[in-house]
């Protein structure tokens, strides 16, 4: 079996009411996903976190790596292509592009074998998980204090469990909008809180101590990527853990991170840390430093069910007769083109989503759904 095309699939959708947070706005959802074909007749589909045009561009400049090339060496081909680009591409759109590229490889080996990625992964530690629902992006009109808390209260009504709010514009604000949502959902449903990395390190801290005494499970992107430093600040001065990594990539970007330890949840996007392959060593040098890992999701099924395919595998930290689990982010922002593309829908149920357990990904692809979404 050999590799004879790869193309890309740029999708776009625009929105109904734009939304945004702490540092941009979205008036439109795009990706850019991955088709591998091969000679014998199976086909993988990825997904590339980030600007689809970009990563669409960097699939096609891998292109001459790929042609003929053994899709069942997934391994081979990861470090053919990083190779090919390490000088100028260790993180960023090179990573997000050979992260779909990646994916797609699982899928058709999955299809080829007849087996979902997680049993060829080595079979899976669980077959559902629980979801928390992220949303509360803001608009261009109206009360944050009305809109978000209804937004809030609806994801309990529909069963969710734990849920994330959006912050990182204005401490005071925040801190408000924080008890009044905590208020809404009442003392059982676990509340994470997301910047965006919106604050430096020192308005960070500001927010964690208003937040502390909110029971908040996690503070995701206190500051920016690039302050590691400000992540250990932040991380020193509060009780609430930390949690960061969704524009990391790869094992040689996570290293750092947990020789600092400077989070205490880590959270690779696979759609963009460099694949099912590459998150998988990330979640297991993570578990040789007891760190957390739950992976950053925010594309369409495509890198859901990607998403899902890891969490199946992902090592408990530590072991024991009562673990704690993974859990999985299930973005509930408007993405016309999400759950369209796929000929069954991932949804949750009461909170939890089972993880897909046909061949590859376990999804399908709806060919003429992809097509009306599709952009040159």
């Amino acid at each position: 079996m050999k590799i004879t095309e790869i193309k890309t699939h740029i999708l776009h959708a625009d929105l109904s009411e734009p939304f945004h947070w702490a540092i941009g706005e979205a008036q439109s959802r795009g990706a850019c996903l991955v088709e591998i074909v091969t000679d014998t007749g199976p086909i993988g589909w990825g997904e590339c976190f980030g600007p689809a045009r970009p990563a669409a561009a960097l699939v096609a400049a891998y292109r001459p790596l790929l042609i003929g090339a053994d899709p069942l060496a997934s391994e081979k081909i990861w470090q053919d292509l990083y190779a090919a680009i390490r000088d100028q591409g260790q993180r960023g759109v090179p990573i997000c592009a050979l992260s779909g590229i990646d994916i797609a490889l699982w899928d058709l080996k999955g299809k080829h074998f007849g087996a979902p990625i997680h049993q060829l992964m080595g079979g899976p530690l669980r077959m559902s998980v629980k979801a928390y629902a992220t949303g509360t992006y803001r608009t261009r009109s109206g009360d944050p204090m009305d809109y978000i808390c209804k937004e809030a209260a609806g994801y309990k009504a529909e069963g969710f469990s734990a849920m994330k709010l959006k912050i990182g514009f204005d401490v005071d604000e925040d801190a408000a909008l924080i008890e009044a949502v905590r208020r809404t959902i009442g003392p059982d449903m676990s509340l994470m809180l997301d910047a965006n990395h919106g604050y430096d390190a020192v308005d960070a801290i500001r927010l964690a101590k208003k937040a502390e005494p909110f029971d908040i499970g996690w503070f995701e992107e206190p500051v920016p990527p690039e302050d590691l430093d400000g992540y250990v600040a932040v991380k020193a001065a509060t009780s609430i853990p930390i949690a960061g990594g969704e524009t990391s990539y790869t094992r040689f970007g996570f290293r750092d991170i947990l020789a600092r330890r400077a989070m205490d949840y880590l959270q690779p996007d696979v759609c963009g840390a460099g694949g099912l392959s590459e998150c998988k060593k990330i979640a297991d040098m993570a578990n040789a430093f007891g760190i957390r890992v739950v992976p950053h999701v925010w594309g369409t099924a495509v890198g859901l069910a990607a998403a899902l395919q890891l969490l199946a595998v992902l090592p408990h930290t530590p072991p024991g007769r009562r673990p704690w689990e993974p859990i999985l982010e299930f973005d509930r922002s408007e993405h016309p083109a999400r759950q369209a593309i796929v000929t069954r829908a991932i949804e949750h149920e009461a909170g939890a989503v089972a993880i897909p357990d046909g061949p590859g990904l376990g999804i399908e692809i709806d060919r003429e759904a992809v097509a009306s979404f599709s952009v040159e």
